[in-house]
């Protein structure tokens, strides 16, 4: 019961948490770009070098996955209600 008066709570909040959580990104990536903080000396690649790059990185591979399972699902693992009684 805790649980979903905390997601009522939250729903009902749902401006305001979608602010705090891109506050939140938003500060991370920004320190990520101060090299006192993150040192990127040891990088392996140029790409590691951007502030955030693993950030997006993650995101971009978070919604890839997400578009291609939806298309896989729609297309190959979803059928008919009926499909067996036919």
């Amino acid at each position: 019961m805790i649980l979903v008066r905390m997601v009522d709570w939250l729903e009902q909040r749902r401006r305001g948490v979608f602010r705090f959580c891109v506050g939140v990104l938003v500060l991370l990536v920004a320190l990520d770009a101060i090299p006192v903080v993150v040192d990127k000396e040891h990088a392996h690649t140029w790409a590691e070098h951007l502030p955030g790059f693993w950030s997006v990185f993650g995101l971009a591979g978070c919604v890839i996955l997400v578009v291609v399972s939806k298309f896989y699902g729609h297309r190959g693992i979803m059928t008919r209600e009926d499909y067996y009684d036919e």
